[in-house]
């Protein structure tokens, strides 16, 4: 498992996780069928507005984890969070689990629920898929907001061949094993010492009872490069991210990439639910910042 531990701090965070958040009884609507790609689209939507916040989970979890941000800005926005296909109450009826198909998942939710001056946020995995979604949907998408991820974009492995091969290792492992190395990867490297039992305990369990076919193929999609994406987006790059491994930009710099990086302090990878008011805040400042 050593190898896994040291995949794990330095491969993984382009491609994982999904975080959680409690329980609460909200009053939504879903009165719109969602189809995208003849496969059926769960999601929760607070109603009319003119400006949409449209949260999107990361791995092997579900809309649910966004309970905290739906409740905070449900009251001033429209608010919308969907189950990614494969996931959650949505359906799985396809074979194509890459960001393509993620992308057009995302612009068809824009579309069937005409959704205006949308602004994406994606936590972990879900931050190339939203990124996928804005390119794909240019003229309804204001902004991109990634939750602990885009964290080394444009940086080059010191041994990117040795790397691909370990990553291939992880994944034949997790097929022999799903639920073992899925655990190894979040008490290993996304859990911080600041991380409660009860979080813990209930991401743990969703990742235990995910359906493990889609969730491995969804790690094991190599289509995306960020640098080419967010240059082809044309759009300001907000991070919201945790400090627990740190955020490298050089790269964004480098590439002239506009970013601006918000940090919440000492938590784990899921910052929305381990400290939902400091990420609700700075969550405010990204959508002050866009209007001027």
């Amino acid at each position: 498992m050593k190898t896994l531990r040291f995949l794990l701090v330095a491969l993984l965070w382009s491609f994982i996780f999904a975080c959680n958040s409690p329980q609460k009884k909200l009053n939504l609507t879903s009165k719109v069928s969602l189809i995208s790609n003849n496969v059926r689209i769960d999601y929760t939507d607070t109603g009319k507005g003119d400006t949409t916040l449209l949260f999107v989970h990361g791995w092997a979890i579900n809309k649910t984890y966004w309970a905290n941000q739906v409740a905070y800005f449900g009251k001033r926005y429209r608010v919308v969070t969907i189950d990614l296909p494969g996931f959650g109450k949505s359906d799985k009826n396809r074979a194509k689990w890459n960001t393509a198909a993620y992308g057009q998942d995302i612009k068809n939710a824009i579309s069937q629920l005409s959704l205006k001056n949308v602004i994406l946020i994606g936590h972990s995995m879900a931050g190339s898929i939203v990124l996928q979604g804005a390119i794909d949907a240019p003229g309804n998408v204001i902004a991109l907001v990634g939750v602990d991820n885009f964290k080394s974009v444009g940086i080059a492995s010191a041994d990117s061949v040795k790397d691909k091969q370990e990553y291939a290792k992880a994944i034949a492992a997790m097929k022999k094993n799903f639920k073992a190395v899925a655990f190894e990867w979040f008490n290993q490297g996304l859990f911080y010492k600041t991380t409660s039992k009860a979080i813990k305990e209930r991401i743990l369990n969703d990742v235990a009872h995910t359906d493990s076919t889609v969730a491995i193929a969804t790690q094991e999609r190599d289509d995306f490069n960020d640098v080419a994406a967010l240059l082809k987006a044309k759009k300001k790059l907000y991070l919201i991210n945790s400090d627990y491994q740190p955020t490298d930009t050089t790269g964004l710099i480098a590439k002239k990439i506009p970013y601006k990086l918000l940090i919440v302090h000492d938590t784990g990878h899921f910052p929305m639910v381990e400290k939902s008011e400091e990420f609700n805040k700075l969550l405010d400042e990204v959508i002050a910042d866009l209007r001027y």
